[in-house]
């Protein structure tokens, strides 16, 4: 979005507000007075965009996996859920649960009421119904995803409706959103000019469509979908991977869908537990584990693991796949920010010899520093305002997604071939860096199953701290293996204890329970037609 449609946005949220599931979208409005101009149909519109995801979620959500662990606090649950010390009414439920019915209530009373505006130019009406249409589907899509079953209604509805509504069979709401993205896909355009970047487009429905069968399991739909994307040339890969997260390069070619901030005026200061002290950081809260670092492959293609791939359990940060570095912050690693001075981060305990201590450094069981012994890069904004409050867009969907979805698809399907792995798998590690044939040439003699467990890596290092990774694992349910037990932190402990690498917490995952997480408990006792899911 330009800086003019996102201040639209936040003007919205001053006239329109963000409100519940059983309140009224203004206080100074009413539907005799409210429905009069396009704008105000506009302001409720921008509402709804700003309702969609939470910047909290979209970081936080990386302590739901593998990809990092939550050491401090329990922002948006991420240590009480992963540790399976949660009960239903973890503030997590009930914030996911209502956040996206207040979603769905600014779209329905949009929907509801958008008719009434006088003199709406035909064409701009049918793009606004379009657009919340979409974040509706979205919004329900995400429900969906996190409690199975929930309740489904496209109107607005009374506090005394919402006490009264049964949840809907899954089925069911998986066909209205798709149904609903099938609609405003029809409408909406392939692009917008200048004044209106960053509103969903028409890319955007068919990639959140191929999502969403993607985490259904239908192979077919989503090669459907995603060859037709490709073939669109509306989006390309950004030659370098690091400047997809940069501030001066938002709106690039690989954004198919992000949510949209403004310096000074929308901004989010997560970061400011997340990068290195030293880069100017609190503390921090939530540590990219070893088991993200282990699966960044050596440059020649081999895995860490490999018998000759040349990983040096000394220096193991050497020679390996150059978006670990512009992802992750590790020992020795050469913090730099465009136009100002670089400096060594110091992580391994006693590393630290400068007369001016960074305060990086791993402290077992204490200290300020990360519990795993890595720190976050991405998303660092060099431009953010003290406290590290930034402006720079999160991205929801990008164009590499679409590419590793294609190849998955294929691969299930039995379908991949040697041209499909240039187009996805090879395009994207000649993106990274790689240049070793061994890493970027398709090789025939692979199973299914050792292209399952290429492309899987694959994913997890090219969207590793985007918020996919716990959506990845419940949908192959590999959770129950991935989310239970010790996590570990880099190899700063004691050698004879798990080879060295730190003991950082404990995880239990029930996969009799835990793939589906429960209905609030506010809820249910505000509603007595909802039922529970199973095991809670």
């Amino acid at each position: 979005m330009s800086h003019r449609y996102k201040l639209l946005i936040l003007l919205a949220l001053a006239g329109a507000g963000c409100q519940k599931l059983n309140q009224s979208p203004g206080d100074k409005y009413t539907d005799a007075n409210y429905w009069t101009t396009p704008a105000n149909a506009s302001a409720l519109l921008n509402t709804a965009y700003m309702q969609m995801y939470g910047s909290d979620v979209f970081f936080y959500n990386e302590g739901l996996s593998d990809n990092c662990y939550c050491s401090r606090g329990d922002q948006d649950g991420a240590f009480s859920i992963a540790s399976g010390s949660f009960n239903t009414n973890n503030g997590r439920f009930e914030s996911e649960w209502s956040g996206h019915y207040s979603g769905i209530k600014s779209c329905n009373v949009l929907l509801d009421n958008v008719d009434k505006v006088p003199n709406y130019p035909v064409d701009q009406k049918d793009s606004l119904i379009a657009q919340a249409r979409f974040i509706r589907a979205f919004q329900y899509w995400q429900l969906m995803t996190w409690f199975g079953d929930v309740p489904l209604f496209d109107h607005d509805i009374t506090l005394e409706e919402s006490q009264t509504i049964p949840r809907t069979p899954r089925a069911q709401v998986l066909a209205f959103v798709l149904s609903e993205l099938n609609a405003a896909q029809a409408v909406l355009p392939a692009s917008w000019d200048a004044a209106d970047l960053g509103r969903i487009t028409r890319g955007a429905c068919m990639a959140l469509k191929a999502r969403v069968q993607l985490y259904e399991g239908n192979w077919a739909a989503v090669a459907s979908i995603c060859d037709s994307l490709i073939a669109s040339q509306t989006y390309a890969l950004v030659p370098n991977y690091a400047n997809i997260f940069s501030i001066t390069n938002e709106h690039n070619s690989e954004v198919i869908l992000d949510e949209e901030f403004v310096p000074t005026q929308r901004m989010y200061g997560w970061t400011f537990d997340l990068i290195p002290i030293s880069a100017g950081a609190r503390d921090n809260a939530l540590g990219p584990t070893q088991s993200l670092v282990d699966d960044y492959l050596m440059m020649n293609g081999d895995t860490v693991t490999q018998a000759g791939s040349g990983f040096d359990p000394n220096n193991p940060y050497v020679s390996r796949d150059p978006r670990m570095t512009a992802t992750l912050v590790y020992h020795l690693y050469n913090w730099t920010v465009p136009g100002g001075a670089s400096h060594t981060i110091y992580i391994k305990p006693g590393s630290d010899t400068t007369a001016t201590k960074h305060a990086d450094e791993y402290v077992p069981n204490g200290g300020f520093g990360s519990a795993t012994g890595y720190y976050w890069r991405k998303y660092f904004d060099w431009t953010a305002q003290p406290g590290e409050n930034s402006g720079l867009d999160l991205i929801l969907i990008r164009y590499a997604d679409v590419l590793l979805m294609d190849a998955e698809a294929k691969n299930e399907l039995g379908q991949f071939t040697a041209a499909n792995w240039t187009q996805t798998i090879g395009a994207l590690r000649t993106r990274a860096g790689f240049t070793d044939p061994n890493a970027t040439q398709f090789n025939a003699a692979w199973t299914q199953g050792q292209l399952r467990a290429i492309i899987r890596r694959e994913r997890r290092c090219e969207l590793a701290l985007e918020g996919l990774r716990v959506f990845d694992i419940r949908r192959w349910r590999t959770s129950e293996v991935v989310m239970n037990g010790t996590v570990h932190g880099a190899m700063f402990g004691d050698p004879s204890v798990d080879g060295g690498y730190i003991r950082v917490g404990q995880r239990i995952f029930n996969p009799a329970r835990d793939y589906l997480w429960p209905i609030p408990l506010y809820e249910m006792q505000q509603n007595s037609h909802l039922t529970q899911n199973p095991n809670y």
